[in-house]
C-alpha cells in the first residue's frame, strides 16, 4: 500500500457536501476530504491486517505527513493496535506528533494509539511528564488524554497505583490553567476515575476544585 494509494482509497470514500461541513466543525484550516469516520475505520483495519509493522508505521509516517484531515485520522488508527513488538518506532513515530497537535479529533485519535504503546511500556511515562511542562497547551493536553487507561483500571496494582497518583499530580498542577481544553482533559480523567475510586476523586476535588472552571467540577462530579 503506497501513499497515493491510501489517500486516493480515502478520497473514494468522501462524501459530496461533507468536506465543508467538517471544516467547520472541527474548525480546520488544513485540507479536509469529507471522509466518514466509520469509512476511515474500515480502510484503516484492512490496512493493519494487510502491512507489516514496519510497513504500517511508514503509511502512517507518509500520511500525517501528508497534512489533510482524514489522513492524519488515518494515522493515528493506522497505529491503534495492542500487541506490536517491536513498538518503538511506532511509539517515537506517536510521540513526534504530540507538538503538532492543533485539533481535538485529531490528538485524541493519536493519544488513543499512544496509549496503547504506554500500558505496553510504562517507563514512556517519563517522556510523557515532559509534556506537562510544554508552552504548547495541546501538548500539555496531551499528557492527560493518552493516559486514561489509568484512569480506567478497576484492580490496579502497587505500580500502577502509583502511576496513577502522578498522573493526579499533574492534573493537580494543570488546575490554574483556564483553558477550556485543559479544564474539559482534567475533567474528563476525574470522570473516568471516580467510576473506579470515587473516594480518590471527592478528595480531588475538595482540594482543587474551588480554582476550577464550574463546567469541569460538573464534568468531573458526573458519577458521583
Amino acid at each position: 500500500m503506497t501513499p497515493d494509494a491510501a489517500l486516493d482509497a480515502l478520497a473514494a470514500r468522501a462524501e459530496p457536501g461533507r468536506a465543508a461541513e467538517m471544516a467547520r466543525y472541527h474548525k480546520q484550516t488544513r485540507p479536509v476530504l469529507g471522509v466518514p469516520n466509520p469509512a476511515t475505520n474500515e480502510l484503516t483495519t484492512l490496512w493493519r491486517r494487510s502491512l507489516e509493522p514496519a510497513e504500517r508505521v511508514a503509511l502512517a509516517d507518509a500520511l500525517w505527513r501528508s497534512d489533510i484531515f482524514e489522513a492524519r485520522i488515518a494515522a493515528a488508527k493506522l497505529l491503534t493496535q495492542a500487541r506490536i513488538r517491536p513498538d518503538s518506532d511506532t511509539w517515537d513515530l506517536i510521540a513526534s506528533w504530540v507538538p503538532q497537535f492543533d485539533s481535538w479529533a485529531i490528538a485524541d485519535h493519536a493519544c488513543m494509539a499512544g496509549a496503547k504503546r504506554l500500558v505496553a511500556d510504562p517507563a514512556r511515562l517519563d517522556v510523557v511528564e515532559r509534556w506537562t511542562g510544554s508552552d504548547h497547551m495541546w501538548s500539555r493536553r496531551a499528557a492527560l488524554v493518552i493516559t486514561l487507561p489509568w484512569a480506567k483500571m478497576n484492580h490496579p496494582k502497587p505500580h500502577e497505583a502509583a502511576a496513577r497518583e502522578r498522573i493526579l499530580g499533574w492534573a493537580q498542577s494543570y488546575v490554574p490553567d483556564q483553558d477550556w481544553f485543559i479544564q474539559k482533559a482534567i475533567a474528563w480523567w476525574l470522570r473516568d476515575l471516580s467510576k473506579r475510586a470515587p473516594d480518590r476523586v471527592q478528595a480531588f476535588l475538595d482540594t482543587n476544585g474551588p480554582g476550577m472552571k464550574p463546567f469541569a467540577v460538573r464534568e468531573a462530579s458526573k458519577y458521583l
